[in-house]
């Protein structure tokens, strides 16, 4: 199972959880995120536990920033008490049977189970500095370093294409 991909649900939930003002735009996202079978059931009351779930994941993409992995691991290990993984076989859309991570029950809570199983994935396997924060000012979205030299820096190509020029145009001024 390819936990990544729930790993970058919670990037996703992270960085637009600002523009979550309704149900029309977390159908949208969750249609962006592969997720349509949930899009189609979601409710308000899941609208609420997503943007409080948006919340603490940031605590948790704060702590991995800041280079403090007991803080990172605590808030995590929290959060996966609060929501107990529960796999299932599944077997939708023409695919072959593979695994899911809670797909009964509200759709707040699978999606909440699956970011928080993802993000725990990653850095037990890869390390808490794949954890990461843009560094192009004045952008602070969150983004996952799946990098094999641990490079990434910036949360996406528009931001690091924004740094370079900006950093190559100080340089012109200086010289």
């Amino acid at each position: 199972m390819d936990l990544t991909s729930y790993a970058e649900l919670a990037v996703l939930l992270v960085n637009r959880g600002d523009e979550l003002r309704g149900l029309t735009e977390l159908r949208e996202l969750l249609e962006e995120a592969g997720r349509g079978e949930a899009a189609a059931r979601i409710t308000r009351r899941d609208l609420d536990a997503l943007r409080e779930l948006r919340e603490e994941l940031a605590g948790v993409f704060n702590a991995a920033a800041e280079g403090n992995e007991d803080d990172v691991v605590e808030r995590l290990n929290g959060l996966l008490v609060r929501h107990p993984v529960h796999p299932q076989i599944s077997g939708h859309e023409g695919q072959r049977w593979h695994m899911h991570l809670t797909e009964g029950g509200r759709v707040a809570d699978a999606l909440a189970v699956g970011s928080v199983m993802g993000l725990a994935s990653v850095i037990t396997g890869l390390g808490v500095d794949r954890l990461g924060i843009c560094q192009a000012a004045p952008c602070r979205n969150v983004y996952l370093d799946t990098s094999s030299n641990r490079s990434r820096r910036y949360c996406s190509e528009r931001c690091a294409s924004r740094a370079n020029v900006a950093a190559y145009r100080a340089r012109k001024r200086g010289a």
